[in-house]
């Protein structure tokens, strides 16, 4: 098919990361690495958060939820990444392009309204702490998570219906080792006015939604932490918010800097090294942050791991 002389482009070239064979093999081991310890964190936080009775409150509720979609995430980029890694074509059909797009936005969305979510309850558990039973029920966690993933969908499909119908003609190459949105529309040879637009809407909508009332929920919980007069109180009130912070201020420090940065701040490099932050490392790095900074994950990991090395008689 042809449209002005122009093919129609059928598959991408990945040129994201090096052409050195000895350094692919090289990220091929890092990167599966940090996949199989993102696979084995994430799924220890899920494993744990289900079978510990001591961690049936609703904020391990939302973690394992987290994990979930951490796992989700990481899962839609690295194992085509390490198959690129060591294939001498680096392909991916136009197909497989969009879809991988899609289970990041899903995923991803999913992943910031569950952070609000997470931020939420803490709001409930230290300013309310007389209704948190009944503010943050199993009901409304439940509610709470399907709703994150519904945005997640219509966010994703938003963005990625207007992709479809673009005309790519070339080139195919991606100077990237995932399909993100604005490597795709700049391929395109038709107008791209829309899928921009409704991208840039779309992002802005849901950053500044989850955005807002994560920082919204810190802004109570601030002043009530100032408001306890015990320096012991203010301590332990505040060390059940700081993993959640650094993740908090992982996914979006990252993630604004991608997307919204200016243009004179653009290189291919940098987009790079920014997007194995947010989308790779960052997945591994959240179970480490709950679990190095709470000790009743710490206890139930223990109780779990001895449980199972001992098991009772008969």
């Amino acid at each position: 098919m042809t449209m002005a002389n122009q093919t129609t482009v059928t598959e991408f070239i990945f040129l994201g990361l090096s052409s050195d064979p000895q350094m692919q093999k090289f990220l091929f081991m890092v990167f599966l690495l940090i996949y199989l310890t993102t696979l084995g964190g994430n799924g220890a936080i899920m494993w744990v958060t289900q079978a510990d009775p001591h961690l049936g409150s609703p904020m391990y509720f939302l973690l394992s939820h987290l994990s979930f979609s951490d796992i989700c995430f990481s899962s839609a980029i690295v194992p085509k990444m390490l198959e690129t890694l060591l294939s001498e074509r680096k392909t991916i059909s136009v197909s497989s392009c969009i879809a991988q797009m899609f289970f990041l936005l899903l995923s991803g969305c999913s992943e910031v309204f569950i952070l609000s979510a997470m931020a939420y309850d803490r709001y409930a558990a230290i300013c309310d702490p007389l209704h948190y039973v009944t503010t943050m029920n199993k009901r409304v966690c439940c509610q709470l998570v399907a709703g994150a993933w519904l945005i997640g969908s219509l966010y994703a499909l938003s963005n990625v219906i207007p992709l479809s119908a673009l005309y790519l003609c070339g080139p195919n190459t991606i100077h990237h080792f995932i399909c993100e949105l604005p490597s795709l529309v700049a391929l395109s040879c038709s107008e791209t006015f829309t899928s921009n637009t409704v991208f840039l809407t779309s992002a802005m909508m849901i950053g500044l939604v989850s955005f807002s009332s994560t920082l919204c929920s810190y802004i109570h919980i601030l002043g009530t932490i100032l408001r306890i007069r015990s320096d012991e109180g203010r301590r332990k009130a505040f060390s059940t918010c700081s993993s959640h912070l650094i993740v908090v201020g992982l996914c979006y420090g990252a993630g604004l800097f991608r997307y919204f940065r200016p243009n004179s701040a653009s290189s291919v490099l940098l987009d790079v090294l920014v997007s194995i932050q947010y989308s790779i490392l960052t997945p591994m790095l959240n179970p480490i942050i709950y679990s190095l900074n709470n000790k009743e994950v710490k206890a139930a990991l223990r109780r779990l791991l001895w449980a199972k090395n001992h098991p009772a008689p008969g």
